[in-house]
């Protein structure tokens, strides 16, 4: 795995994929070379109390927006050993869109302890499963993009 190449260490934060993306990441043999560890945290208090999103936030975009996103990946690295967090924070359904957040809206961010945030915001087809499941593959592209951006030049 690249994370091991790198020498870094990931911590997830999750939301609608409900620890999808945790256990994607540990079904690799020796994901404990890189695997810091993963925060779940469905209901907002769970955000605020394990990640720090701050209230206000959560108040004035919700739980499924960017800065939420963004609050939760720098919460994930700030409450963890790792060096790259990633978060994942959406409306899965059946039930829950609404005209402006539909079903299908996910938010993700990454952050690097010693860099920048990246964030995307998607509206991903399909059920339930294949919403958490096209998230889950968004965040581990979006870790490999992470690194490949900050891999050395090749001499």
């Amino acid at each position: 795995m690249r994370l091991t190449e790198s020498g870094l260490m990931l911590a997830t934060a999750e939301s609608c994929t409900g620890g999808w993306l945790g256990q994607a990441v540990t079904a690799i043999s020796g994901s404990s070379a890189w695997y810091e560890r993963g925060f779940i945290t469905y209901s907002n208090d769970a955000k605020c109390e394990m990640l720090g999103v701050q209230p206000t936030t959560l108040e004035h975009h919700g739980a499924v927006s960017l800065q939420t996103a963004r609050e939760m990946a720098l919460g994930a690295l700030n409450r963890s050993h790792a060096q790259i967090g990633v978060s994942i924070t959406g409306i899965a359904g059946p039930a829950g869109g609404t005209a402006t957040k539909p079903v299908g809206t996910v938010c993700l961010a990454w952050a690097m302890r010693q860099g920048s945030v990246r964030q995307k915001i998607h509206l991903f087809p399909g059920n339930r499963d294949d919403i958490r499941s096209q998230a889950v593959v968004t965040a581990l592209q979006g870790i490999l993009e992470i690194l490949n951006d900050a891999a050395p030049p090749i001499a």
